[in-house]
């Protein structure tokens, strides 16, 4: 038996990061696409601590002088932060010897070369020089920090630091606010965001050298600070904590008290930083002023920040350095012209993005805005993304006079700000905005649109995994399903009204709602698993997830391994399971995906002693989700549709590719074809299924015609 029986959350996260980060090292991968992982797996380390550890640091201040309680893992949040600080500075010693020591010089080899300033010619000098001259030194804003109030650096931007020494017969110029008896003169230079960070140099035969816009304003900083000598510069980026709570009491000043909380995200205290190369006074003066510790800062010992240099992937030629183009299908079970109306009558139609176009969800509310049979709309909207078409034609429907009402979620973090724009915008074209409910998220995702036809009034529904995000859909994989199943489409009714406000909890029978039947109805399927489970026909439970780390659940599999019941999970995040344990998890076997697809569907599927059971659902097996969230499951009821469903989870488990299967002692091992093995790689497999899907009915001859009439 284990010491313990759980895996620390953060730590496992870090252990997802490290999934990620691997897939820049594998030298198979086109060289943007490593690129691309390295800059992935950056922006992932920039939320983990503006989020996860920020939450942990203000945990500690607001307990200091109170007894350390271990978690369920058996660590302190001491302990945690030690162990963050220890693994993620392993990653990040990985993750710039390989954009240093491997991709750059690969990419020199194709003939883009990283050219520092020491290397510039003659002629790339004075190039240099006359943009930061005409176009960059205007941009610029030197700060100083010899005043009483240490001035502002914002979230995640690039800032030069300069050490500075008055020249001779210079005095050191001084400000009302001055009264800092430091030694050292420092002044602090944001790195513009409006312009590339890429500069492309003059470059001779058919090599392009290019530079960083960081390189030349350390380089010709002196003319920032005229009468001082630069003695040493430094490029540091810092994350601040961002895991504020807004007041859920603010009733109708609600989208006031969430703007305040995206102005306080800038200023709020510093929880990491990362510099390039170190300059020991520059540190220390930054360390003292930020109040960090040496376990709060990552030296990369290279360039800063790789998920700022996307420029690179419209260098000419950049097919050759990118995966291989994968077209978006359209379906070919709906129609290439007209309505879907009649196509969702007869059957659940299953989409399966990004290998399907996600154009048919756009399409399906583009038409009921156009529909003069439609009645209403009632839509939840998490994330949607800059200029939604589906938030377009929300407001095109509100304004062609249906019912639009519009669940939004303004606490989505990180998309707060867009949501509210749109929100306002949604709302001035006619629409009824719901913002959100009180202490709880709503991540479900469901549309359900009524429509007046010859037998009366009919509903259509679109549930999903995935957020209305047309420009994700072509990056995550997720699962959804139209239908105008009558027992679902009757609960998505009963669903919306429970969240508008205006009714009392009413018993669904098809679809389980967090936090308030969901977490109990898989305690009930795993139940029922290990009830039918017997040594000669075992229990079986197979998942597909992003994260697993809700204790009840957890403790739920375990005594399901006991006894005898088959469990198989795909987690891509977090998991603080801990498999192949004797005496506790024997039974399960837990793998994890990293591939050029973000897999983010959520698929469970249960034995069910012979009678199968599959549900589709928005919701991770976690405390948030299953506690803290409204979160939406369902079951797959149309035969074929399960099918589908079925082959596509079980194929998850053949992948010997891109697969890592967790050990019990939380490390992951990458999967690899044995010796004679075929290689299966999922993405590519599905890719090609729906492929030859798309060339058959590209084949097969015209059965239809659109007529138009005048």
């Amino acid at each position: 038996m284990a010491k313990t029986k759980f895996f620390n959350r953060e730590l496992s996260w870090i252990e997802f990061n490290a999934r990620v980060l691997s897939e820049s090292t594998r030298k198979e991968l086109p060289l943007l696409e490593r690129l691309r992982f390295l800059a992935i797996t950056e922006s992932n380390f920039d939320e983990f601590f503006q989020v996860r550890v920020a939450s942990i640091k203000r945990r500690l201040h607001d307990s200091m002088g109170k007894p350390l309680h271990a978690d369920s893992s058996g660590l302190t949040d001491l302990n945690v932060l030690k162990k963050i600080s220890e693994k993620t500075r392993a990653l990040v010693k990985l993750q710039y010897a390989t954009l240093m020591n491997d991709v750059l010089p690969s990419l020199a080899k194709e003939g883009f070369v990283y050219t520092s300033p020491k290397n510039y010619t003659q002629a790339q000098e004075a190039f240099a020089e006359n943009l930061f001259m005409h176009e960059i030194f205007p941009l610029l804003t030197p700060l100083r920090t010899d005043t009483d109030v240490f001035p502002h650096v914002g979230a995640l931007c690039l800032t030069a630091a300069f050490l500075l020494e008055p020249m001779a017969g210079v005095k050191k110029m001084k400000t009302a606010l001055s009264t800092s008896q430091e030694k050292d003169i420092v002044a602090l230079v944001q790195i513009p965001s409006g312009i590339n960070r890429i500069i492309w140099l003059p470059s001779s035969g058919k090599t392009k050298q290019f530079a960083l816009i960081d390189d030349i304003i350390r380089l010709y900083g002196t003319k920032l600070f005229p009468g001082y000598k630069v003695q040493e510069t430094m490029l540091f980026k810092i994350a601040r904590d961002a895991d504020f709570a807004v007041n859920e009491d603010s009733g109708e000043h609600f989208i006031k008290a969430m703007e305040e909380v995206l102005e306080k995200r800038q200023s709020s205290f510093a929880v990491r930083m990362t510099y390039d190369f170190p300059s020991e006074k520059l540190l220390n003066f930054l360390k003292r002023k930020l109040k960090l510790s040496d376990d709060d800062i990552y030296e990369a010992g290279a360039i800063l920040d790789p998920s700022s240099m996307e420029e690179l992937f419209s260098i000419e030629g950049a097919e050759k350095y990118v995966y291989p183009d994968w077209e978006h299908f359209f379906p070919g079970t709906l129609p290439d012209e007209g309505t879907y109306w009649n196509v969702f009558r007869q059957q659940d139609i299953l989409l399966n993005v990004p290998y399907e176009s996600y154009e048919p969800v756009v399409n399906f509310i583009r038409q009921a805005a156009q529909d003069s049979q439609v009645l209403a709309i009632k839509m939840t909207l998490y994330r949607t993304g800059s200029n939604s078409p589906i938030v377009q034609a929300l407001k095109e429907a509100a304004q062609n006079g249906k019912q639009v009402t519009v669940f939004v979620e303004l606490k989505a973090r990180f998309d707060e700000k867009r949501n509210i724009s749109w929100a306002e915008e949604l709302e001035k074209a006619g629409a009824i905005v719901v913002y959100g409910i009180v202490n709880l998220k709503v991540h479900a995702k469901i549309c359900l649109i009524v429509r007046r036809e010859s037998d009366g009034i009919r509903r259509y529904a679109h549930i999903g995994t995935g957020n209305y995000n047309p420009k994700t859909a072509k990056l995550y994989q997720d699962l959804s399903i139209f239908t105008t199943n009558h027992e679902l489409v009757n609960d998505a009714t009963l669903f919306f009204n429970v969240i508008s406000g205006y009714s009392a909890l009413q018993t669904m029978h098809h679809l389980y709602m967090a936090p308030v039947t969901l977490k109990s109805r898989l305690l009930e399927l795993i139940e029922r698993e290990i009830q039918q489970s017997t040594r000669e026909t075992p229990g079986h439970i197979v998942a597909k997830m992003n994260s697993l780390c809700h204790p009840q659940i957890i403790e739920a599999l375990y005594k399901a391994s006991c006894a005898g019941v088959k469990i198989e999970l795909n987690i891509r995040g977090i998991c603080t399971l801990i498999p192949g344990v004797k005496g506790m998890s024997e039974n399960i076997k837990v793998v994890s995906i990293v591939d050029r697809y973000l897999e983010h569907s959520r698929i469970f599927y249960f034995q069910n002693g012979g009678s199968e059971e599959i549900y589709l659902s928005s919701a991770d097996w976690m405390e948030r989700n299953l506690d803290k969230r409204i979160e939406l499951m369902f079951p797959v009821s149309d035969k074929k549709v399960f099918k589908s469903v079925k082959e596509i989870l079980f194929l998850y488990f053949q992948d010997n590719t891109h697969s890592h299967v967790l050990q019990k002692n939380g490390s992951w091992k990458a999967l690899a074809p044995e010796k004679n093995e075929q290689e299966v790689r999922v993405q590519e497999i599905l890719y090609k299924k729906y492929k030859k899907k798309a060339d058959i009915k590209k084949n097969m001859p015209r059965a239809e015609f659109t007529v138009r009439r005048k």
